[in-house]
């Protein structure tokens, strides 16, 4: 593999010695940080722009300082950023640049992930779903198609953040090279060129490479000349044994826990995830004692607003990710302090180097209870589709992305004209069709039961509808490059191949034009719509969707994000800042045939695996 050229990393700087960092406050000085000239240890926590409503970023940063961190540190996700190919929106919920302003008027350091894998429990781990339109190219490969994407994203970022990297002024003060590298590949001549792109862009400040403990991980995830960190969970007895395993990659550099997984993520269908303030406190006071610097992952979680859920495969299972991220974080979903903050800020506290100080305790934020209100108006998916799509004629049934789509549901019809019989075949879905004839329900295939064939009985003239929903892609390990959504196989009925079909892409994008009528009966899967009044925003909100089975949720025309009876999450976070004096208005897709008739705000989540 050695000598493998590409055009986009032609006329680039390759000279690959450290480089200099002069102008950055933070650098490495043999095997400790000095800032400033004075040693220093991070004191970081993962928080992410995107899983938090932009109106609330100030309250979070400043909560993490109170805890007693000196930096914050965040993935810049690819997939938010360029949504289109060549077309970058760093607006609102996006604007990272912001985001990190803000965290420095705050008094906090920022180190940057910039990819281009985030893992993260997000949407493909990061990449923009059209990197899927192109037939054949592999992410996270040397495939020049690739590498040309993510040079031209190192680039834009870099134009968006250069006044923020510390040689510039800014607070900025390490970036990653790709993430987690180790536990998923051995291309070496991959990584040196995102290190090189990385580099070229301009990010001129230390930089650092993040892998799982052991020899099996940091071999093949770590680059020369680069700082190796770890990442790992638990007590301190198992933060000694993930350093002593990896002794021999850290020799002669600085200590630190790239991530300390102070919490978990849950999974659909899974039971609820906690780490206990104990087990926290524990490692960080290890980390402390040994000198060696962290960042807790997360220290607010937030929320996988919208289609961004990631899901996992774990030997050929598809487990996805719920719309919390809550992560048992010391900071939770609504921005409230927990125990776990409490003790961490106690433990932080006691051991701050001499002159600092504990900023003031923050105001936990507070939630409200919003009463119960109807769904009173409703109209089925499929008599809603001139609203919400115009169909496209395909010869077969084609992937999501062929379509030109990235997330939420599409829809294959196709007419019978003539009688066949036996087992209805989708081949592998992608990940959970609804299957209707003349508009009703004739049954559900899910990936994550492997399911594939239904027997429904179907004669000439019957109207066949697939209707496939995206359940996230898998954003760790092997199956990632092949996370297409939809269905890509021939549809087959006994021993014939069904063709010439009718396409009608539902990305959900915009709701406004949905032709609601009175009442909520509606067939199949359908959309509920009602709304509520409120005399003052009084805070966030967790709706109750135990009376739902499967499906999402717009407030105010932002999509909160999915709900599923089968849990952990029976709520749904709704943001104080999304909320409005007044009239709200709540729109629901219900997949499933038990539909909730009213809905009602709760001041706390509920978790319960059925």
């Amino acid at each position: 593999m050695k000598g493998r050229v590409v055009s986009v990393l032609a006329g680039m700087a390759l000279a690959m010695a450290v480089p200099s960092w002069a102008g950055s406050p933070l650098a490495i000085d043999g095997d400790h940080f000095v800032r400033d000239g004075k040693p220093w240890l991070v004191r970081s926590g993962e928080m992410h722009y995107p899983r938090i409503p932009h109106e609330a970023w100030r309250d979070r940063l400043r909560k993490a300082k109170a805890m007693g961190l000196n930096t914050i540190t965040t993935y810049a996700f690819w997939n938010v950023n360029e949504p289109e190919p060549g077309k970058f929106d760093f607006s609102g919920d996006g604007d990272i640049a912001s985001f990190i302003r803000i965290a420095k008027e705050e008094g906090l350091d920022v180190i940057l992930r910039p990819g281009p894998y985030v893992c993260a429990e997000w949407d493909f781990g990061g990449f923009p779903a059209w990197l899927l339109r192109t037939p054949g190219l592999r992410v996270r490969s040397y495939d020049p198609r690739f590498l040309a994407a993510t040079d031209a994203w190192f680039k834009r970022l870099h134009q968006e953040l250069e006044p923020l990297l510390s040689s510039h002024g800014g607070n900025i003060v390490m970036v990653q090279v790709e993430n987690e590298y180790g536990s998923y590949g051995e291309d070496r001549d991959y990584l040196e060129a995102i290190h090189k792109q990385i580099v070229a862009a301009g990010f001129d400040v230390p930089l650092f490479m993040s892998n799982g403990p052991g020899p099996g991980r940091m071999e093949p995830g770590t680059l020369p000349g680069l700082l190796p960190v770890i990442n790992f969970d638990g007590d301190a007895a198992d933060a000694k044994q993930a350093f002593d395993e990896s002794a021999p990659y850290l020799a002669g550099h600085p200590k630190m826990t790239g991530e300390y997984w102070s919490g978990w993520y849950d999974r659909w269908g899974e039971p609820h995830q906690t780490r206990t303030a104990a087990v926290a406190t524990s490692a960080v006071g290890w980390f402390i004692d040994n000198n060696v610097s962290f960042n807790l992952y997360m220290v607010d979680g937030g929320t996988n607003f919208g289609w961004m859920a990631g899901a996992n495969e774990e030997n050929h299972v598809y487990k996805p990710v719920t719309t919390s991220y809550d992560y048992d974080a010391p900071i939770d979903e609504a921005g409230r302090l927990t125990p776990k903050y409490m003790a961490l800020r106690k433990l932080i506290g006691a051991h701050l180097n001499p002159g600092e100080t504990l900023a003031k305790l923050p105001a936990s934020s507070p939630t409200m209870a919003i009463a119960s209100f109807k769904l009173d108006t409703s109209v089925s998916l499929l008599d809603a589709l001139p609203a919400l799509s115009k169909p496209q004629s395909s010869v077969r049934v084609r992937s999501m992305e062929a379509f030109g789509q990235n997330h939420g549901l599409i829809l294959y019809r196709k007419r019978l004209d003539t009688n066949v019989t036996g087992k209805l075949d989708l081949g592998p879905v992608r990940d959970l069709a609804t299957v209707l004839v003349d508009g009703e329900p004739r049954g559900t295939l899910d990936r994550r039961l492997d399911q594939r064939t239904l027997d429904t009985p179907l004669k000439s003239g019957d109207t066949l509808d697939l209707l496939v929903e995206n359940m996230g892609r898998v954003n760790f390990g092997s199956a990632v490059p092949d996370e297409y959504k939809g269905l890509r196989h021939e549809v087959t009925i006994g021993k014939d191949t069904l063709s010439n079909w009718q396409v009608y892409p539902l990305p959900l994008n915009d709701l406004s034009a949905l032709p609601f009528h009175p009442g909520t009966d509606a067939k199949g899967p359908r959309f509920l719509h009602g709304g509520f009044e409120l005399a003052k925003v009084a805070g966030g909100s967790f709706l109750d969707m135990r009376a739902g089975s499967q499906g999402h949720v717009w407030i105010n025309g932002h999509h909160l994000g999915r709900y599923w009876n089968i849990g952990p999450q029976q709520t749904l976070f709704v943001p104080a800042e999304w909320l409005r004096k007044g009239h709200n208005d709540v729109v629901v897709l219900e997949m499933g045939a038990r539909g909730p008739a009213d809905l009602a705000g709760l001041t706390d989540p509920i978790f319960a695996t059925h």
